[in-house]
C-alpha cells in the first residue's frame, strides 16, 4: 500500500507544480492534498482492481488521484467558517486558518473541477470514460455528496430518523466512497449484475464509514482523530451515537461491513488485494 500512495502523491504533487498555475493557489491545494490522509477511497479503487486481477497502470493512478482531488476539495470547504468552522484537520491547521479563507474557498474550488481535466487524460476506451465521468459526477454533486451536506446542515438543531440520518451520509460520505467500487466494476469489464453487488458493497462501506466516524467522535482524542472530538454535540447533529447509543452504533457498524464483505466474496475477489483488510480496519472496539 505505500508504494501506491506514493506513486498516488506524485501525481497529486506533479500536477500542481505547472508553471501556469498562480504559486499561491498550488501551495494552497497542496497542503491540503499532503496534509497525511490515508488515501482510502483512492486505495479501495486500486486495491479492487488487483483483486480483479487487473495490472495497475499509470492510468488507474489518473483515476485514483481524482477522486482523491475531489475528496480533499470536500474537507477544505467543510471546514470552513460558514460550514463546520473548524480549526484542525489530521491534526493540522485547517486550510482557511494556514492561509485565509478566500484562498481556502479557491483551493477547494481547484480540487473539484481539475479531476475532471486528471480524468479525461486517463487512457481509457471512450466508452469508459464517460462512465466514469458520470459515476464522479454523480457521486460529488447535487446528487451526492453536495447534496449530503446540504441536508447534513440542514438537520443540525433537529431530531432525525435512523431513514433520515442514512439518507444524509449516504448521499454525503457514501456517494464518493461507492465510486471506487464501481468504477473498478467499470475499468475490469464486469456485468451490469456485478456493478449493482459493487455499488451495493460500497454503500455498506460508505455508510459504515461514517457510523465509525460518528462513534470515533465521542471516543477518540484530538491526537487519534486529527481533529476537535465532539464536534457534532456541540453542533447539536443527530448521529448514529445520539440515535441508536454507542453499542447500537457498533453494531450497526458491524452489520454494514458484514454486508460489504459478503459481498465482496460473491464476487470472486482475489487474494492479491488487501481490500478485506482495508475493511476490517474499519471495525472499531
Amino acid at each position: 500500500m505505500n508504494t501506491k500512495i506514493e506513486k498516488l502523491e506524485h501525481i497529486l504533487t506533479a500536477f500542481y507544480q505547472e508553471k501556469q498555475i498562480p504559486a499561491h493557489l498550488s501551495a494552497a491545494t497542496v497542503y491540503s492534498l499532503m496534509a497525511g490522509g490515508k488515501r482510502i477511497r483512492p486505495l479501495l479503487f486500486l486495491e479492487l482492481l488487483e483483486g480483479f486481477d487487473v495490472e495497475l497502470t499509470p492510468t488507474h493512478y489518473l483515476v485514483a488521484a481524482s477522486l482523491e482531488m475531489i475528496h480533499t476539495g470536500s474537507l477544505i470547504h467543510d471546514d470552513l467558517p460558514a460550514m463546520d468552522n473548524d480549526d484542525y484537520r489530521r491534526g493540522k491547521l485547517t486550510n482557511h486558518k494556514q492561509f485565509d479563507e478566500a484562498t481556502a474557498i479557491l483551493a477547494g474550488d481547484s480540487l473539484f473541477f481539475d479531476p475532471f481535466y486528471v480524468l479525461s487524460n486517463a487512457d481509457l476506451p471512450v466508452e469508459k470514460l464517460v462512465k466514469l465521468i458520470q459515476e464522479l459526477s454523480f457521486a460529488s454533486g447535487s446528487f451526492g455528496m453536495v447534496a449530503g451536506q446540504v441536508l447534513d446542515m440542514d438537520g443540525e438543531g433537529e431530531t432525525l430518523s435512523l431513514a433520515q440520518i442514512e439518507q444524509i451520509h449516504r448521499l454525503k460520505t457514501g456517494r464518493l466512497l461507492t465510486f471506487p467500487f464501481v468504477a473498478s466494476g467499470i475499468i475490469a469489464d464486469k456485468s451490469e449484475i456485478d456493478l449493482e453487488k459493487l455499488r451495493e458493497a460500497g454503500e455498506a462501506v460508505g455508510l459504515a464509514f461514517q457510523i465509525r466516524d460518528d462513534i470515533l467522535d465521542v471516543t477518540a482524542s484530538f491526537e487519534e482523530i486529527g481533529k476537535t472530538p465532539g464536534k457534532d454535540i456541540l453542533e447539536e447533529k443527530s448521529t448514529y451515537v445520539a440515535l441508536l447509543g454507542l453499542d447500537g452504533a457498533k453494531n450497526q457498524l458491524t452489520e454494514k461491513l458484514s454486508v460489504a464483505k459478503k459481498l465482496l466474496t460473491e464476487l470472486g475477489i482475489t487474494d492479491r488485494s488487501d481490500i478485506f483488510k482495508m475493511i476490517k480496519q474499519l471495525e472499531v472496539k
